[in-house]
């Protein structure tokens, strides 16, 4: 069976776009405000929280185009108008998968060059190719960086057969790759250096995890379903569900994180990562608000919903762009 096709070309991605935008600015105010601009060479520590802000922005929308193919019913199922959107929708978020984790692979490979450039100490165009690959292989950020690179290439596979022909690959399986490449970056990070390695592995696993899944299947709805209503009534219930145990996850995984890497109350209000954590906590009651309130107008029937889900969105953008200031500054 073909598939119809995309007419809207890649409109979809304008909103993303936008979304990745805000985080990387968002990445580079922050990291800009807490010091972790100074020492070294700014041009590379810049370069690599851009870098890092648009990779987890990227991961986030792939880990929710791939769970909204298991939101929505499957095929056969919608009768009507509904049954007709549901190939053309299932189209448009195989294609954008495409482009997302094409462009999720990029910024991995330009992150892993430029946290080589800034472990050497030298610019980029300067490094040879054997010193990238013993960067890569030798040295645990490094590491975590070629393995996200492996989930990325997989995803894209997986995405592009599916553009072929979307019976020969089930959407699970980007799906799973995509959540594997977003843990990868947060498992090789300050964690491995925490005192209680363990637990700190374990809490940004299902911290970075829940929040992908949170944030990305939102987004992912906005962008591809807000305006069909069937499709839109038959996946959000679902999701509404998952996203509640998923915000409660990213509160309690957080505060735990927090208090690993923060020696006291004091580092959270007198460091650079305290003010951070701090900001990452407003954006998330901020989030909690918007969500319980679209989940309210949502109850009652009230319109329009949707525009508070955009606004969330865009604060978790912001928060996923502290997230990546967070990579660059110092604990206390």
């Amino acid at each position: 069976m073909s598939r119809p096709a995309a007419s809207t070309g890649w409109r979809d991605l304008r909103v993303p776009a936008a979304w990745s935008v805000l985080a990387a600015g968002a990445a580079v105010v922050a990291a800009s405000l807490a010091g972790s601009l100074t020492g070294g060479a700014p041009a590379i520590l810049l370069g690599a929280i851009v870098a890092r802000a648009g990779m987890d922005a990227a991961a986030v929308a792939c880990v929710g185009l791939g769970l909204l193919g298991v939101l929505l019913p499957p095929d056969g199922t919608l009768r009507g108008g509904a049954g007709r959107e549901l190939p053309v929708v299932q189209s448009r978020a195989d294609r954008a998968l495409v482009a997302v984790s094409g462009a999720w692979l990029a910024l991995v490979v330009l992150d892993l060059g430029l946290r080589a450039a800034a472990a050497y100490g030298r610019p980029l165009t300067s490094l040879s190719g054997n010193e990238i690959v013993l960067f890569a292989t030798a040295v645990e950020a490094g590491r975590g960086l070629l393995l996200t690179a492996g989930c990325t290439a997989v995803v894209l596979g997986c995405a592009i057969v599916r553009v072929r022909n979307p019976h020969r690959m089930q959407v699970r399986i980007p799906l799973v790759a995509a959540l594997l490449g977003t843990l990868t970056p947060a498992l090789t990070g300050h964690s491995g250096t925490d005192p209680d390695h363990q637990l700190a592995v374990v809490t940004v696993a299902l911290h970075a995890g829940a929040a992908a899944v949170w944030v990305g299947g939102l987004g992912a709805m906005l962008v591809l379903i807000a305006g069909r209503r069937a499709l839109l009534d038959a996946a959000l219930p679902r999701f509404s569900r998952l996203a509640t145990v998923c915000l409660v996850a990213v509160a309690v995984t957080g505060v735990l994180n927090a208090a690993l890497r923060l020696s006291s109350w004091a580092a959270l209000f007198g460091s650079g990562y305290g003010v951070l954590v701090l900001a990452k906590v407003v954006c998330l009651g901020l989030a909690a608000g918007l969500g319980g309130l679209a989940r309210q107008r949502l109850a009652a029937r009230r319109t329009p919903v949707l525009r508070w889900a955009v606004y969330e969105v865009a604060v978790m953008a912001v928060a996923i762009g502290l997230a990546a200031a967070l990579t660059q500054t110092a604990f206390s």
